[in-house]
């Protein structure tokens, strides 16, 4: 038997080697999309756009510190940021809450689908490991059953279907699992970035407040 005959889904042993072709699919599909939306739609310049925030914050004109949030509205740290604006003339304690729980909110847009990608990874390996059970079992049934000139032919098929579901399980689990490690490695950074500009704004506004209070 081939290894490419092996992915008829109609076929004793083929569904294995379907069903994770199929996982395989899914996983391109995911991390195409992740890969996308990590590195493309959530790339910002995050030093620019907080010193321009900044800059428009000390000269009081908070209007356009927003606006500068609004020109990347869809930006998850532009969210974020423009909700502490916001509150800016509030405590600090306001202000904080308000950058923390918009933080909460945007992050699952970053971190969605993610743990997916592990998951998958398993069920890959696992599916492989199924593949390579059914192959042996089939293996030595058709011994058991096959006459002595066909007993070669049937334990090799058998050991076939074992070795192939297991070669392509890991085929696929492997690049999965490198991916999964890239990409969330990716959002942490992101992450990151967006809780430091958070905090810098914060101690910013903070500072503010306080030498406005004083002048009082």
């Amino acid at each position: 038997m081939g290894f490419l005959e092996q992915f008829n889904p109609f076929s004793r042993a083929g569904i294995w080697m379907f069903l994770i072709l199929m996982v395989s699919v899914y996983t391109l599909t995911l991390v195409i999309e992740r890969s996308y939306a990590l590195w493309f739609r959530f790339k910002i310049d995050a030093n620019q756009i907080l010193s321009r925030i900044l800059s428009f914050v000390d000269s009081n004109n908070y209007s356009r510190a927003i606006e500068v949030c609004n020109s990347r509205q869809s930006h998850p740290m532009c969210v974020v940021l423009k909700s502490g604006l916001l509150k800016a003339n509030r405590s600090d304690l306001e202000i904080r809450r308000a950058l923390e729980q918009t933080t909460a909110k945007v992050s699952p847009q970053i971190q969605k689908r993610t743990p997916y990608l592990a998951t998958l990874a398993n069920v890959a390996t696992l599916l492989g490991l199924l593949g390579t059970i059914f192959g042996l079992i089939m293996a030595f049934e058709g011994v058991e059953m096959a006459s002595a000139a066909k007993k070669q032919e049937v334990l090799a098929r058998g050991i076939s279907v074992a070795m192939s579901t297991t070669a392509f399980g890991l085929i696929v689990a492997i690049p999965t699992t490198i991916a999964h490690a890239i990409i969330t490695a990716r959002q942490n950074v992101l992450l990151d970035t967006i809780e430091d500009s958070a905090m810098t704004l914060f101690n910013h506004l903070s500072a503010k407040n306080r030498m406005g209070t004083m002048k009082r």
